[in-house]
């Protein structure tokens, strides 16, 4: 029997491949009997952040190629988010629960699967663990004594208002320079709205923060008074960038923020990029300067909640075991991987390689020209800032080729090439 602790993304990626291939798994998950202050659902793979998995784009985003290579691997988080999209212009979106909804079900139907309702509170001799960014209590304990302590920072969400709430006189529908089929709901700004807006958003009220939080936010789910304070202009050249949206008067705004749908029916929309720490009072207030928002219904605002992630260099090898116990394994954002896609990822492998070494074999990692193997070396690479890392085209081994579009679209082949060569070696 396989032990796996934890049912998000990379616990359940990791038992679907074992029990597929014939093992006996017992998953461990602490819900329904403790729930994580993040965490509101009882279901597997609660998506807690943002319901995208980012660029569904193959040839021309790192994440979307990533996507592609776990398909080809056989993956369930691929299956599911297949199953339970929604319209997002280019981007893969899903609907929360039913994603959720989807993995339980086929996790819980398995007949290799046990799954068992309890708080782990040592690590396990081996097995996986995957429990998570929001990792706590005696495992976390655990974790830090045998490792030197582990390192954390903080994530932030986006708020979420009802769609018949927000005012369509002030809004118009598009996607970026017309890709897409015009699934963004956008929220113009004229520059007095615009000054307005960010004045307010560095005056409000904030949950207080220690130090150690302030300085570890990380820079891909920056807060967006965080994003703010570093100038005037950065929310209009970040998140709130008109470039590529023209109104129905073909016209582009001084500032723009974008809705996107959070479930299938459409009934619930995100802020995309307006994660916050701002206190709730002061969300509704804040954003109802924006004119589409001015009587927004919200059914969920922005929370800061705590990541935890391992020092991966100095205790991980790149097949995600543990350097001081071969058959213990991690995965998921606790290895240092992070974002929903890559978190699965990091469960699938693990599973792989965990699989090929108890059946006597050396484990084979893919190729650093895949984003896979990139991410899964980058992990354990010497680093003495070592610091989460998305997919992303900079950790794939380079193609000199100077026009950016042809590279990616060359890079892209060559991985998919890779990940073939190395879905056939599991079948060896």
């Amino acid at each position: 029997m396989i032990k796996i602790i934890g049912a998000g993304l990379a616990g359940c990626e990791a038992a679907w491949y074992l029990a597929g291939r014939g093992e006996q798994v017992e998953l461990v998950e602490q819900k329904p009997l403790r729930r994580s202050p993040a965490h509101t659902s009882d279901a597997f793979c609660e998506l807690v952040c943002s319901n995208s998995l980012k660029s569904d784009d193959v040839f021309g985003n790192a994440c979307g190629l990533l996507k592609e290579e776990l398909r080809r691997l056989g993956s369930v988080t691929m299956a599911a988010a297949e199953e339970t999209r929604v319209p997002a212009g280019g981007a893969l979106a899903v609907d929360r629960d039913r994603f959720s909804a989807y993995v339980t079900q086929k996790i819980s139907a398995h007949p290799n699967i046990r799954v068992v309702c309890r708080e782990e509170t040592q690590l396990p001799a081996e097995g996986i663990v995957a429990t998570g960014p929001l990792t706590d209590g005696a495992l976390y304990e655990a974790i830090a004594a045998r490792f030197g302590g582990a390192l954390h920072f903080y994530d932030a969400t986006a708020p979420v208002v009802t769609a018949e709430s927000v005012d369509r006189a002030h809004t118009f529908t598009g996607d970026r320079y017309g890709r897409g089929t015009g699934d963004y709901i956008n929220c113009p700004m004229n520059k007095a709205e615009y000054e307005l807006f960010v004045r307010e958003l560095l005056a409000a009220e904030k949950v207080t923060l220690r130090d150690f939080e302030k300085r570890e936010i990380f820079e891909g789910c920056m807060p967006v008074e965080v994003m703010a304070s570093r100038g005037k202009d950065a929310l209009r050249f970040g998140t709130f960038k008109p470039v590529g949206l023209a109104d129905e008067e073909g016209k582009r705004p001084y500032a723009v923020l974008q809705l996107r749908r959070e479930n299938e029916e459409g009934t619930l929309l995100g802020l995309v990029g307006c994660q916050t720490n701002l206190k709730f009072g002061e969300q509704k207030r804040v954003f109802s300067i924006i004119p589409a928002l001015k009587n927004a219904e919200y059914e969920r605002y922005g929370v800061m909640h705590r990541n935890t992630f391992l020092d991966a260099p100095n205790v991980l090898n790149a097949d995600f075991s543990a350097k001081d116990s071969p058959m213990l394994f991690f995965a998921g954002q606790i290895t240092g991987v992070e974002g929903y896609v890559e978190s699965a990822m990091s469960g699938l492998l693990a599973a792989i390689h965990y699989l090929t070494k108890l059946r006597g074999k050396t484990p084979v990692v893919p190729s650093a020209a895949c984003v896979c193997g990139a991410l899964s070396r980058y992990i354990a690479a010497p680093n003495k800032h070592f610091q989460p890392m998305n997919a992303n085209y900079g950790i794939l081994s380079g193609l000199e080729i100077r026009d950016k579009k042809e590279k990616k679209r060359l890079m892209a082949e060559r991985a998919l090439e890779e990940i073939e060569l190395f879905r056939a070696s599991l079948d060896e």
